[in-house]
């Protein structure tokens, strides 16, 4: 008995697990959705009984084929009614179906038996029966009982035109065995609600805390749900049962979740795992996504029959998504709005290159009074004036443009050249601005470095930023570019006696439009370090920068000069780089930044 109490427990609810998914959801009062269970039920088992019923008389009068037909035909109408209660929700209307069609179903099947005499009229007792389990009510008794006598009367009437001479036979007592069968399962699963009683407890745990309790069979099926379920997953309790919850949780912690069980069906007493269920969008988990975090505590009770689950919303865990996705979304519209920026910029720079150049060209050609002398001194100077200012605004917007070609794909174009061309090119280019201020222009390049394999126009830019910055900030003394070479890396470096920079400048240098700020401050846009970094991170090098204000700033550069094959090197090596000690010894404390 101790074996199979267990088992028909299971089946038990089993049966009451898959009713319980058939009710229409529109069903919410607790009351009417177990009155509605009792009658899925009672109309799904007696359609079986119908089929049942049926097969005797059916293969005593109708041979094999007949048979087949005859039980398709009881059961698909005994179909009818819960088919009519899972669609509509109506309980009245599938009452009223099942009780008028159970009765001409119970008179056909006693008047087949051989009439009221036959074992086969105990099944319209069933009617009165199964009326009262369900509804309760006396008029629901009254209602039963009047179906009852009209399927006895119906039956004596039909019982020479259903099947002529039928006779009653022993067998017609299989049928109302089975029912009472039934009958006996019913009471003594009513009567012994031990533990069923042993369920309340949890129930009312349930209104204390916001979690929703299961109750799971060993194979995981739910066959048991907690009410708070409609209110933290979104769905009714039944779209829960069976395989309701495993459907929900994601494929990818699906595999969790049936280690979990495993290891209770092999001894385990508890298990905590983290799953991700899938919940209606509007129900607001989630964080924008219809998959929430939940916490999941799986027990293994004292009885045998399953296990218990208890999930819990997982806050902590939407509070973090949400916020990953506020943070996504922020920096998608930032970096969005670099774009546009960076657009806006390139495209009016484009559109006043051409006018720029044609004001500096025709300026300077009136400077030079190359179609004649000026009338008076001071047109000279509005000429000159126009000069250097076209001048400098051309300056700006190439850089711009410069700013505007990082933000694309361009890739780097090896060449072989001198390096120590390519440097005395750049130093004459800002000779001019140099000896404006009495200041040196010195390089020490190694002769060892030779020819080097690179993009000759990202070195020469990034030469001309470093020595106009040097020079821009050099009151007095020199600017000096100083190289080695380390195999196939090349390291310079530009450094100036100039002003330096402060440990809070320092921080900021070298992003786009920043200049550092003080009594030393120079027309610009701060475009001048952030094209070098951009340039020599776009050719797979690094660069840092050394500074003492009131003695000077040294931008050491390291490059890859031995083929694009090498740029996927380590960028970190120029932060190795200690060209501070080609030139003599720093004695104060040095701010370093490395980009």
């Amino acid at each position: 008995m101790s074996r199979i109490k267990p088992i028909l427990l299971e089946c038990s609810e089993r049966i009451s697990a898959t009713c319980k998914r058939l009710i229409h959801p529109s069903v919410r009062d607790n009351g009417e959705r177990e009155r509605q269970l009792r009658l899925m039920g009672v109309l799904l088992a007696g359609s079986v009984f119908a089929a049942l019923a049926v097969l005797q008389p059916g293969i005593q009068n109708f041979g094999g084929a007949g048979t087949v037909v005859v039980v398709a035909m009881a059961f698909g109408v005994g179909l009818l009614s819960p088919i009519t209660l899972m669609g509509t929700g109506k309980r009245a209307i599938a009452e009223a179906m099942s009780l008028i069609l159970g009765a001409g179903a119970a008179a056909l099947l006693i008047a087949a038996a051989g009439g009221p005499a036959s074992p086969m009229a105990i099944m319209a007792a069933a009617l009165a029966l199964e009326a009262g389990w369900v509804a309760r009510t006396r008029r629901a008794a009254g209602w039963s009982l009047c179906a009852m006598a009209a399927a006895l009367l119906s039956a004596a009437m039909l019982k020479d035109m259903v099947i002529p001479n039928a006779k009653v036979s022993a067998w017609h007592w299989l049928v109302p065995a089975a029912y009472a069968a039934t009958l006996a399962a019913r009471l003594w699963s009513a009567l012994g609600g031990s533990e069923q009683d042993s369920e309340e407890p949890a129930t009312a745990v349930e209104d204390l805390i916001e979690a929703v309790i299961l109750r799971l069979l060993p194979t995981g099926e739910v066959v048991k749900v907690s009410a708070k379920a409609e209110a933290l997953l979104g769905v009714a309790p039944e779209m829960l049962l069976g395989n309701g919850l495993f459907e929900r949780v994601q494929v990818a912690d699906r595999v969790e979740w049936l280690s979990a069980l495993t290891d209770l069906r092999e001894g385990a007493k508890a298990r905590t795992l983290r799953v991700r269920l899938r919940v209606p969008l509007e129900s607001g988990l989630g964080a924008g996504s219809n998959y929430a975090p939940f916490i999941c505590e799986l027990f293994s009770p004292a009885h045998p029959e399953g296990f218990v689950a208890v999930l819990r919303a997982d806050f902590a865990a939407a509070d973090i998504e949400a916020a990953l996705a506020q943070a996504s979304a922020a920096a998608a519209a930032a970096e969005e709005a670099v774009l546009a920026r960076d657009k806006l910029l390139a495209s009016v720079s484009h559109e006043l290159r051409t006018p720029l150049n044609a004001i500096v060209g025709f300026s300077e050609v009136l400077d030079s009074e190359m179609f004649g002398s000026l009338a008076n001194q001071r047109q000279r100077e509005y000429v000159r004036l126009i000069y250097e200012a076209g001048g400098h605004l051309l300056s700006v917007v190439n850089a711009v443009l410069d700013a505007s070609k990082l933000q694309s794909n361009y890739k780097p174009q090896t060449e072989t050249f001198r390096f120590d061309e390519a440097v005395r090119l750049c130093i004459a280019m800002t000779a001019q601005q140099a000896q404006a201020k009495s200041l040196r222009l010195e390089a020490d390049i190694s002769e060892e470095i030779g020819d080097i394999s690179c993009d000759r126009r990202i070195l020469q830019q990034v030469l001309i930023n470093l020595l106009s910055n040097a020079v821009k900030f050099s009151p007095s003394g020199e600017v000096k570019v100083t190289a080695r070479r380390d195999g196939d890396r090349l390291d310079f470096t530009v450094s100036d006696t100039g002003i330096g920079i402060s440990a809070d400048d320092l921080k900021g240098l070298g992003k786009p439009f920043r200049q550092v700020q003080g009594d030393h401050s120079h027309e610009g846009m701060g475009l001048g370090l952030a094209l070098v970094k951009g340039l020599v991170r776009l050719h797979g090098g690094g660069v840092s920068i050394e500074s003492t204000p009131g003695e000077g700033t040294r931008v050491h550069v390291s490059l890859p000069v031995g083929g694009l094959e090498r740029q996927e090197e380590d960028e970190g090596r120029a932060a190795a780089i200690t060209g501070a000690n080609w030139n003599g010894g720093w004695n104060h404390e040095t701010e370093r930044k490395t980009a």
